[in-house]
């Protein structure tokens, strides 16, 4: 293996550990927390890392009572995996339901994200939700992608094989270095996390959006035949906005369904909808991407 690639002993334990923010300040209406980058080979941190980290530092001044039920973020710069992460949180608003946040990240005194959360007591209401796709198949029945990648050299395919702490599993063929089938805009993916996780439903919730980045983009991809080794292709998240309906458990298989209604103008929206093994509609989610591969022009 290359000694490029820092293949953590166990990647899921890592994860917890840069979900594990210390407090450096605190005022009546702000607070400040530091959290650590994790090693991605292209160098640039992690979007899911910096939502859940950000997800991580608003819970913290929210009474437990209340769990987040939407955040909506911008990726304003790129994040250096060689630096920590400073995240201020204002306490914008505390009602006698709702409580709201505005999280701001910074490396080098500049902001890389930005995000408004959202949380509310636990309220009786009405219920409804979509129902989980029929025919998908069991994701014991799936190849993992380590089982698919195996021993390839490059860093990349290393860090998607062996440094993800979730086991992710698509239902299809993946789009890791070819595209088969029909190019449609539409995929499912089966995720869960490598081990066991802590009880703590804030940490199972902050890990859902960490989640939540890894794949929302590829049905804009394979609705043109793209796959992620496509020479020169540039791609990064602009914004998440994320929805949380019911409490996940990132530990148990989680299916992670999307779709694309658009791309235009170098950029792609994509949606998904992360369900339950059993079928609850656990959260929403909606991405806007920058996509641009160089056949299809570039801005000059």
């Amino acid at each position: 293996m290359s000694p490029e690639v820092p293949i953590p002993e166990n990647p899921l334990a890592e994860l917890i550990r840069t979900l594990d923010l210390s407090q450096i300040e605190s005022t009546t209406r702000e607070d400040v927390f530091v959290g650590p980058s994790q090693w991605m080979p292209h160098g640039r941190v992690y979007g899911g890392q910096v939502l859940a980290q950000s997800l991580v530092a608003a819970t913290h001044t929210v009474e437990p009572s209340r769990p987040v039920h939407s955040m909506h973020g911008y990726f304003l710069r790129a994040g250096d995996i060689s630096q920590p992460i400073t995240f201020s949180v204002d306490r914008l608003r505390d009602g006698r339901s709702f409580s709201t946040r505005r999280v701001q990240a910074f490396q080098n005194e500049e902001p890389i994200f930005s995000m408004i959360a959202s949380f509310q007591d636990r309220d009786p209401g009405l219920e409804h939700q979509d129902a989980l796709p029929a025919g998908i198949p069991a994701p014991e029945t799936l190849p993992s992608a380590f089982e698919l990648i195996g021993d390839n050299p490059h860093p990349v395919a290393q860090y998607w094989a062996k440094a993800r702490p979730f086991d992710m599993r698509h239902v299809g063929s993946p789009i890791y270095f070819t595209v088969e089938g029909e190019h449609v805009a539409h995929q499912a993916v089966w995720l869960k996390s490598l081990g066991d996780f802590p009880d703590s439903q804030p940490l199972h919730t902050a890990a859902l959006a960490y989640l939540s980045d890894y794949t929302i983009l590829e049905s804009i991809y394979r609705r043109h035949g793209i796959a992620w080794a496509h020479p020169g292709l540039n791609s990064a998240s602009l914004d998440h906005a994320m929805w949380f309906h019911r409490d996940a458990k990132v530990d148990d298989w989680l299916l992670y369904v999307q779709e694309s209604p658009s791309a235009q103008g170098g950029r792609g929206l994509a949606l998904g909808r992360l369900f339950s093994r059993d079928g609850a509609l656990l959260a929403t989610v909606a991405q806007e991407g920058m996509v641009r591969v160089p056949e299809f022009g570039k801005k000059p």
